[in-house]
């Protein structure tokens, strides 16, 4: 291999080059270096949004829950139908199983709760809409349909 420029004797050029070659490969390591540390960081950062994101959904299915719960013991039917229609749609969703239990446990105890005050003149609509829920979902056929 001969020198492109005659200044440079032949060892002085083959360590020059060697010199950049090796060069070229410290800065490649370094650079691979670098971008797995940048990864490596928005990977963590892309780890910690999703965790806030399940935290914020957590708090926000919880208030929901405790709102309406409060509102069961409302005056207005419509604001207690919406409530056991709030309580419905979170034990529904799949991500949120685990308020199944207690969803089902207040309403028991509100259909409890209120039956016991009846008149005589039938049933209210929030009740028969939440026993016809119940029914559905956790009576004797639900338990049917899932086997």
């Amino acid at each position: 291999m001969q020198p492109p420029n005659p200044q440079f004797p032949g060892d002085l050029y083959l360590w020059s080059e060697i010199a950049r070659n090796f060069g070229i490969l410290i800065a490649g390591i370094i650079g691979l270096g670098i971008a797995w540390w940048r990864s490596r960081a928005a990977n963590m950062q892309a780890k910690a949004a999703l965790e806030q994101n399940d935290l914020a959904r957590r708090d926000h299915i919880t208030e929901l829950f405790n709102r309406a719960v409060g509102q069961l013991g409302d005056d207005k039917l419509e604001v207690r139908l919406g409530a056991i229609y709030t309580l419905r749609a979170i034990c529904e969703d799949q991500e949120f199983r685990s308020y199944a239990a207690p969803v089902v446990q207040t309403l028991s105890a509100y259909v409890r709760n209120r039956s016991s005050a009846l008149d005589g003149n039938g049933m209210p609509e929030d009740l028969a809409v939440i026993v016809e829920w119940l029914h559905m979902n956790v009576g004797p056929e639900a338990a049917e349909d899932e086997e």
